[in-house]
């Protein structure tokens, strides 16, 4: 069979790479089109995926709408050329593809905020996809299964660390390490959204400093390491995970990368405009179970970030709840390969359960 896959953020890429290669190994032919956003265009390569970069798109939601029309005529284009029985994606390109070209097509979501992706492509989809903690209802199509959209690459079946990115760090076997991470805030959910200003983004770094080895991802390109403490991240973008699950900390104000870090045992601390009572389910669960602290005032964050890092008992206990957590967790590969070769039914999966009834109806 053939099929269509979409990456348009890098955390799309890593959601997709190892079903892509198990489909590949079993015959199946598979295209991925890629968004040239951020680093997803390395990592495509970096995994030697079977890509087609569809167009580019910054880091602005201006620079994405403006491109728009472009972006789906040559999707459109690849997708009919390519003739595929089924596609994946996350929103609306992978739905209106779908439609376009008359292609089943399954969604897999993780994000309530995300309304008018909801909106626009849950019409056209064969199944839709969630994280059992997921706080909407998205119609008699939506299914949800037991982890995240992390666990098709975090989980312990097929995440392999790589042993040797302290060295490649720069850090010796015993020193202890921070990694800061901060969003751009360019999608067009982060509309109205925001994280750290610059000086507060420069605060964290100082303070943490006095702890621990800093080493900053900026997203957006902004930081200025100038007469700073702190030392770019700047290994190959695939091996974030692995700096990840080495480091003693992670601060972040993005999403994804705050549950990465939860589901491979590191102590994280997300602060952001989204945490508050309607925060997004994954994170509250994550919360509940002691593997991320959601925090949206600036000097409580720091606070917190400096007594996890006085606590030398603080990195075990946290590889322990995650160990225990992540048990109850599906291989979300193996229910994506599965899925594929079903076609987009997954009624019958007993790794999935309908949601017939939610918190929130859309």
């Amino acid at each position: 069979m053939r099929y269509v896959v979409f990456t348009n953020t890098p955390a799309h890429v890593h959601l997709y790479k190892h079903a892509v290669r198990r489909l590949q190994d079993r015959g199946h032919a598979v295209r991925v089109l890629g968004r040239d956003y951020g680093c997803t265009k390395a990592l495509l390569e970096y995994y030697d995926l079977p890509y087609r970069i569809y167009g580019h798109c910054g880091t602005s939601q201006s620079s994405l709408f403006a491109r728009l029309p472009k972006h789906y005529l040559r999707i459109l284009r690849a997708v009919r050329r390519f003739d595929p029985d089924l596609l994946f994606g996350m929103g609306g390109y992978a739905a209106h593809a779908g439609l376009l070209s008359r292609t089943p097509v399954v969604l897999i979501l993780d994000s309530e905020p995300t309304t008018l992706d909801h909106l626009v492509s849950k019409p056209f989809a064969r199944a839709i996809l969630t994280p059992h903690p997921f706080r909407k209802h998205l119609g008699d199509k939506h299914y949800e299964f037991s982890g995240f959209k992390e666990t098709a690459y975090l989980h312990p079946d097929v995440y392999e660390p790589n042993d040797n990115v302290r060295s490649q760090l720069g850090v010796g076997p015993d020193e202890r390490y921070v990694l800061l991470r901060f969003n751009a805030w360019g999608s067009h959910h982060d509309v109205g959204e925001g994280g750290f200003s610059p000086t507060q983004r420069r605060t964290f770094v100082d303070r943490l400093a006095e702890y621990a080895t800093v080493f900053v991802s900026d997203e957006g390109g902004e930081f200025e390491f100038a007469d700073s403490p702190a030392r770019p991240f700047d290994l190959h973008p695939a091996l974030l995970h692995d700096a990840l699950a080495e480091a003693a900390l992670l601060v972040a104000d993005s999403q994804t990368t705050v549950t990465e870090a939860a589901l491979l045992g590191t102590p994280s601390i997300r602060s952001n405009s989204w945490v508050g009572d309607d925060d997004m389910g994954n994170f509250v669960e994550l919360a509940d179970e002691g593997l991320v602290h959601n925090i949206a005032a600036f000097e409580e964050a720091v606070e917190t970030a400096e007594a996890i890092l006085e606590d030398p008992g603080a990195k075990a206990t946290w590889r322990e709840r995650r160990r225990e957590y992540i048990e109850s967790h599906v291989n979300l590969t193996d229910l994506i390969v599965d899925t594929a070769e079903n076609l987009g039914s997954v009624s019958e999966f007993e790794q999935v359960e309908s949601r017939v009834s939610g918190s929130e109806s859309l």
